[in-house]
């Protein structure tokens, strides 16, 4: 079994960036005030298919802090369907239905979920909405599920041990609000297949300053006149959320320890969430003038409603995007050519100094940064010849098919 090559020193990727400096415009003009990050690996298939990995980095130092928003998700999703398996109880799967209790001045309950067809959530519905539309509540009944402690215990034992995970996302709480996890229980009308109680977490985070902005709005929407305070937020740096990505990709060619507890069922499930469109999907549904096919692909497409993905190429992604800052993980492949590749980046690109009022900096600078770097790095590696074409066959898929456990 093969361990990925973490990094390299070769100056491949700077030196493809800098010859393409006009097309990367501002951003790539001032890497240090727009807190760029990206890492590039470089996939070549041998003879028997096993991936070999090269890795290119490019900006800011690996420490520089970046907030990680909603690509927390992604590990989420993962580690809520390992908890699944590693309780190994019969019957138990993402389709059944999980309800979430109230915890009075924390979170509400959960007893419903009309965008199922079944009307009840469930794990693998709440991934559905985490990757077609980024929801937020989804990824919060998750790490209730998971727990603060075990959520940021397994990462660090899979060797991510500079991530924090210490909050839901999209919820005024503070610090010991998150530490509480609602009651949960998965039950198919009087049978009750597992109930777990509210939970606490103890557990120890390292001291961190964080900081960002020179002011920003809370969540009352008020001017705070004085820098965002981080330092108690969630941590996600981009080697790890790369690497992350890498092991559900390719679980094959990951040491045990960096591997999830997943079957193959489990990744596929997870592989035709990442890269379904919302007009694909019936289980949810959404409307397509308000989430467009593009509208989490922001690697190659930039976020664009005006554009149309070609149907030879799909992106199994997780991105995230708040105060200022904007991320994007994604393995991008083109069937019709075997081109295969992952690709991370991140950009602050706030320049006001004022956090919360980044909407138009996203659409004006950040979305059109990265899909200018997706169309640099996809070029060269479609152009790049190959001794072995890969076979992408596992990766794809149509429209909502089912997967069975």
């Amino acid at each position: 079994m093969q361990t990925p090559h973490y990094p390299t020193t070769d100056n491949f990727l700077e030196a493809l960036l800098k010859s393409q400096k006009m097309r990367l415009g501002e951003v790539f003009s001032d890497p240090e005030q727009y807190r760029l990050q990206v890492i590039f690996t470089r996939i070549d298939r041998d003879v028997a298919q096993a991936p070999h990995f090269t890795e290119y980095r490019y900006g800011v130092s690996p420490d520089t802090y970046f907030y990680p928003a909603s690509t927390v998700k992604l590990p989420a999703a993962a580690l809520a369907l390992e908890k699944l398996r590693d309780l190994h109880v019969p019957g138990l799967d993402r389709t059944t239905p999980m309800f979430t209790e109230p915890l009075p001045d924390i979170n509400t309950g959960v007893d419903s979920d009309l965008s199922a067809a079944t009307g009840l959530p469930s794990v693998g519905h709440y991934i559905k909405k985490i990757f077609l539309t980024s929801d937020n509540d989804a990824f919060n009944r998750l790490y209730e599920l998971i727990g603060q402690e075990v959520f940021n215990r397994r990462l660090w034992e899979m060797g991510y041990d500079r991530v924090q995970i210490r909050h839901r996302v999209g919820l005024p709480l503070y610090e010991e609000a998150n530490r509480h996890t609602n009651a949960v229980l998965f039950r198919v009308g009087e049978q009750v297949f597992y109930r777990q109680a509210a939970q606490h977490s103890s557990l120890a985070f390292s001291a961190r300053t964080d900081f960002a902005g020179n002011s920003h709005y809370n969540h009352l929407d008020q001017l705070e006149p004085y820098p965002m305070n981080f330092s108690h937020r969630n941590k996600l740096p981009l080697a790890d959320l790369h690497h992350i990505l890498c092991s559900i990709i390719f679980p094959e060619a990951v040491t045990k320890r960096q591997r999830f507890r997943l079957t193959s069922k489990d990744y596929s499930f997870l592989y035709r969430c990442m890269s379904q469109y919302p007009e694909e999907s019936t289980d949810p549904r959404y409307n397509p003038k308000q989430y467009h096919q593009a509208y989490t692909r922001f690697l190659l497409f930039g976020g664009s409603r005006h554009s149309r993905i070609p149907t030879d190429i799909r992106i199994f992604n997780k991105p995230g995007w708040a105060y200022g800052f904007l991320t994007d993980t994604a393995y991008i492949v083109d069937f019709a050519n075997g081109t295969e590749f992952l690709l991370s980046a991140s950009i602050f690109v706030n320049t006001t100094g004022i956090l919360g009022d980044d909407q138009q900096a996203f659409e004006k600078t950040g979305k059109p940064f990265l899909r200018t770097l997706g169309e640099v790095i996809y070029e060269a590696e479609k152009a790049r010849p190959k001794a072995v074409l890969p076979d992408l066959s596992r990766f794809r898929f149509i429209n909502d098919e089912k997967i069975s456990d």
